[in-house]
């Protein structure tokens, strides 16, 4: 537990965890990327030189709420 306070209830002490990206090819994890999503001629997200970020992911243990956040470069 931490001293994170939920925005949604207020509860202090969220439960640390993550966003999986089951998806083919993928690492694993969810990644924020900066900007508008702009799609590539085979529709996929285009993300060349974008600012990658890990996604961290803590719930509330009281209402279930979700607060993500983009941390370090990843």
């Amino acid at each position: 537990m931490n001293n994170l306070r939920c925005t949604h209830c207020g509860t202090i002490g969220l439960a640390d965890g993550f966003i999986e990206d089951a998806g083919d090819h993928t690492r694993g994890y969810a990644r924020w990327i900066e900007g508008a999503l702009e799609r590539g001629i085979l529709g996929g997200a285009k993300r060349m030189g974008r600012l990658r970020r890990q996604i961290e992911a803590f719930r509330c243990p009281k209402c279930g709420h979700l607060e993500l956040f983009a941390t370090g470069e990843g």
